[in-house]
């Protein structure tokens, strides 16, 4: 019985269904926003390997060789490696920020209320 997963695109939600039949046909509606325009996703799928060598991957110099911290569109890209090294889930927030990150939203977001993460002193000593 496989697990399909959908990301809405009206809402973003992100879903599973699970097909009782692999040749039922399945007509997924979003549980956020009753969406039936939804897309499916591929499905990630974990490797083990043990902590050591996830840091020794993650401990990689290649990991920043081509990483422009002025580049927002950059630093996303280098997050996504990072959660593919990890092999974990980082939640949907995670997924929501880095789409925003990669379309460009978040810059034009950044003076709408998000706060400044510059080099401004912040009072600790």
């Amino acid at each position: 019985m496989p697990i399909y997963e959908y990301r809405c695109p009206r809402c973003r939600g992100r879903f599973s269904v699970l097909a009782l039949h692999p040749e039922q046909e399945l007509r997924p509606r979003c549980p956020r926003c009753g969406n039936t325009e939804v897309r499916r996703l591929i499905s990630g799928f974990a490797t083990l390997r043990s902590e050591e060598a996830q840091m020794e991957a993650l401990a990689d110099p290649s990991m920043l060789a081509d990483v422009d911290e002025n580049d927002p569109k950059s630093i996303a890209r280098w997050a996504r490696r990072m959660q593919r090294t990890m092999g974990e889930d980082l939640g949907e927030d995670f997924e929501e920020m880095i789409e925003e990150i990669e379309s460009g939203r978040w810059e034009e977001e950044e003076g709408e209320g998000r706060a400044e993460t510059g080099d401004e002193d912040l009072g600790w000593a």
